[in-house]
């Protein structure tokens, strides 16, 4: 499960949508956390997003459909996490136009462990928002619940 207070939560639904009709990207920060929540406690761990991290989107040929995070920028925020003790727990990026489900290229470059928002933009307005994450190389992705407070 991730959890997000909703400040945490706007500020990347508003990325997307100012972004679009290109995709947004950014980070998720925060701590994985055991037993938070009642799914949490069946598969026992949770993830607590503390922050959110805009990244730019370096593919500027296909912006509309693919984004690319700066290696130089994402060792920069895992620094500055790990200063405060956190760690990236996952990404976001936007679908304008398309589905919260992600593409096959989204599942060839995902990690195992990490939370994976996706939010789908429709005309400059957010339609849906889904979390997914896998544990092991050959799964495919599965749903992760979302919790906002």
């Amino acid at each position: 499960m991730l959890y997000f207070s909703k400040e945490i939560y706007n500020e990347i639904i508003s990325h997307a949508e100012e972004s679009y009709p290109h995709e947004a990207c950014g980070a998720l920060v925060g701590e994985q956390k055991q037993g938070v929540g009642e799914s949490a406690q069946r598969s026992g761990i949770g993830k607590n997003v503390l922050k959110s991290r805009r990244l730019e989107n370096m593919n500027k040929d296909r912006a509309n459909d693919r984004y690319e995070i700066n290696p130089k920028e994402l060792l920069q925020v895992e620094k500055e996490a790990s200063l405060n003790g956190l760690e990236i727990i996952g990404f976001y990026h936007s679908h304008p136009d398309h589905p919260d489900r992600p593409s096959s290229f989204d599942r060839e470059r995902a990690w195992p462990l990490y939370s994976y928002v996706i939010i789908s933009v429709q005309n400059g307005k957010t339609a849906s928002v889904k979390s997914w994450t896998f544990e092991d190389e050959k799964e495919a992705f599965k749903e992760e619940e979302v919790r906002v407070s």
